[in-house]
């Protein structure tokens, strides 16, 4: 873990990642709160939006060659269908939009400050292109969860410490499979917004 590098990749030059992002995510998204049971044919597809985009951005985590952590951004406009009406119906501008994906890294490199480095890159790309608002959404699980594990922290007071509010009132709905469950089933995602001007 000495030759931990950060760099971000831009538009078509994502495509190159595709794979090692999509295995990132299905890993990490296992773990609680997402426990989404995800397939690499449907991350691949979902993360192709990424690399035909010309600004959108994903900041890699390599130690050596290998990458162990990913963040992802592009303009909300050009994001899924999902997460563009409940901002824009709480009177967010969607062209003044810049959208957070996922941050996923791979647990043996947590703590040490990576998740910082991947919200500092991703607003400043979005200041750079002239956005003047980051969001991004999380999955609300309910207090109490039986899969939630001893010990587990929220990633909030992160969020929060970056400048990020959380929207209560502005919810999104994605389905996915959870980890154990035949079907597919709606999750609540809470916005968590930041003014970038």
């Amino acid at each position: 873990m000495g030759d931990l590098a950060i760099e971000r990749v831009v538009g078509a030059g994502i495509a190159e990642h595709l794979g090692a992002i999509a295995a990132l995510r299905i890993a990490v998204f296992r773990e609680y709160p997402y426990l989404y049971a995800g397939t690499e044919a449907y991350e691949r597809t979902y993360l192709a939006t990424y690399a035909a985009s010309a600004d959108s951005l994903v900041v890699l985590a390599r130690d050596g060659d290998r990458v162990v952590g990913a963040a992802t951004a592009m303009p909300l406009v050009q994001h899924s269908e999902a997460v563009l009406p409940p901002l824009a119906a709480a009177g967010y501008a969607p062209e003044r939009v810049f959208y957070f994906g996922e941050s996923v890294l791979d647990p043996a490199y947590r703590g040490r400050r990576i998740g910082d480095a991947f919200f500092a890159h991703r607003e400043a790309h979005a200041r750079e292109r002239g956005f003047g608002v980051a969001a991004f959404c999380a999955v609300v699980r309910p207090d109490g969860h039986p899969r939630r594990p001893p010990g587990y922290r929220p990633l909030a007071r992160m969020w929060e410490r970056h400048g990020f509010v959380a929207r209560p009132d502005v919810m999104a709905t994605f389905s996915w499979r959870d980890l154990d469950d035949a079907e597919e089933t709606p999750k609540p995602m809470m916005f968590w917004v930041k003014d970038l001007t």
